[in-house]
């Protein structure tokens, strides 16, 4: 019989971590799909309020956030694995995972700045029931998302006043 101790560690495996990571920019490569296109063309043509980002910007801010989301996702496979104590927290990562994925697909593919909107409100709110769920498990995979959760608030202002000035 195994004894858990509350100071031992669970074991690494980085092949698992590299997996997340690639599932993780893998949803967003599949974003950039719809979006580079979109960028010099129609995105470039909207009307922008002030406090909008320049466009090399989102690139590198995404890829870190991806790269946070992924280790977050780690921390808790780390924990509990898939089994049911991680029930709740993986139902809402991937959930949120693939409505980030969508909402590229909704603003920049689609170009329906206002059902993005909604669809950016609903990811958000799956952001924090990560950031709670993750949290009961490993705190620091809760710390990880924060950075997503303000950047898609900010996102959620900004594809709102899109939405509004065009």
């Amino acid at each position: 019989m195994k004894i858990n101790w509350p100071w031992s560690r669970p074991k690494d495996n980085y092949f698992v971590l590299i997996g997340f990571i690639i599932v993780a920019q893998a949803a967003g490569g599949i974003g950039s799909l719809f979006t580079f296109s979109s960028i010099p063309t129609w995105y470039a043509y909207l009307n922008k309020p002030l406090f909008s980002p320049p466009n090399w910007l989102f690139g590198p801010v995404w890829t870190l956030l991806y790269t946070f989301m992924a280790i977050a996702a780690y921390l808790v496979w780390r924990r509990v694995q898939f089994n049911k104590k991680g029930h709740a927290f993986w139902h809402v990562y991937w959930t949120q995972l693939i409505l980030n994925t969508l909402w590229s697909i909704l603003f920049f593919g689609l170009k329906f700045t206002g059902l993005a909107f909604i669809e950016i409100i609903a990811m958000w709110y799956f952001i924090l029931r990560s950031i709670e769920e993750g949290a009961k498990i490993d705190k620091w995979s809760a710390y990880l998302l924060y950075p997503y959760l303000a950047w898609v608030s900010f996102a959620s202002v900004l594809n709102l006043a899109i939405w509004f000035l065009n």
